[in-house]
């Protein structure tokens, strides 16, 4: 099993919206980043575990859990002319970008911010405290993902 940590930004989609949708899974779309999509498409397998992560909002952190519940699959939101996250080289028959489907397993008991996160020896190799790091979809090592669940 692998484990991930995947932003999103509360006002576009939160982890508040995202078990208002349980038990149904949601398909995560609109990544556009080519190193987050290698991951997602490459990496990301059914039964792997990710923390859901607030981005871009006043108290930025990890707020809960998600399932990858189906494998990577041509992000048909490319295709739409009209859609936030259209690309005009992105064709069903030589799709660009992948997304993969989740489902809410729940909610941490707090906040856990990125500033604490920073302050933990254990987290140093944690891509999200590292400096320049900006991917919306990052790997989380087994003993890190412990480690967070054990300050919940």
């Amino acid at each position: 099993m692998n484990y991930w940590l995947i932003k999103s930004e509360p006002e576009d989609f939160s982890i508040d919206d995202l078990k208002a949708l349980f038990p149904r899974t949601e398909p995560w779309d609109g990544v556009r980043n080519y190193q987050a999509r290698n991951m997602m498409r490459d990496q990301m397998r059914m039964g792997d575990m990710a923390f859901f992560y607030h981005s871009n909002c006043k108290e930025m952190g990890i707020v809960g859990i998600m399932e990858i519940v189906r494998e990577s699959y041509p992000d048909y939101t490319s295709w739409d002319s009209d859609g936030n996250h259209f690309d005009p080289k992105s064709t069903e028959e030589n799709p660009r970008w992948f997304m993969v489907d989740v489902n809410y397993q729940r909610h941490l008991s707090r906040l856990i911010s990125l500033s604490e996160l920073k302050r933990y020896s254990q987290l140093s190799e944690l891509p999200l405290v590292k400096r320049g790091n900006r991917l919306s979809l990052m790997p989380v090592q087994s003993t890190e993902w412990e480690f967070i669940l054990s300050i919940e």
